[in-house]
């Protein structure tokens, strides 16, 4: 239990570190996102958490790459991010999807949520 505790914490550390590396606007609204989604799965399922430890270690490592891909600098917003494949929406419920929608529609705003000069 305590490993696996461990390997959540550095997980969730690993990721918020690479949000420094986002747009101001994106570290925002990706830190409140994955602090929230790590909350709300304290209480799942092992099958739950299992697949949920799998993906976010898949987003790790596509902005991991993408922001090495930046050497150093603030990663672009053309260059963040990939798309879901249309098979993987079978396995999520109508909630997940929804906020899914609600992600995108927040990220791709033209005009951004947040007036923050670096």
């Amino acid at each position: 239990m305590t490993a696996h505790v461990s390997k959540v914490r550095s997980l969730y550390k690993r990721i918020l570190l690479l949000h420094r590396f986002l747009p101001i606007d994106l570290r925002a609204l990706g830190d409140q996102y994955v602090k929230e989604e790590f909350r709300r799965h304290k209480s799942a399922s092992p099958n739950e958490v299992t697949a949920f430890m799998v993906e976010w270690e898949n987003y790790k490592a596509t902005l991991q790459t993408q922001v090495l891909d930046a050497s150093g600098r603030v990663a672009p917003r053309s260059q963040l991010g990939s798309a879901l494949p249309e098979a993987m929406f079978q396995d999520f419920q109508n909630e997940q999807i929804g906020q899914l929608y609600e992600l995108m529609l927040e990220s791709t705003k033209p005009n951004r949520q947040f007036d923050i000069q670096e």
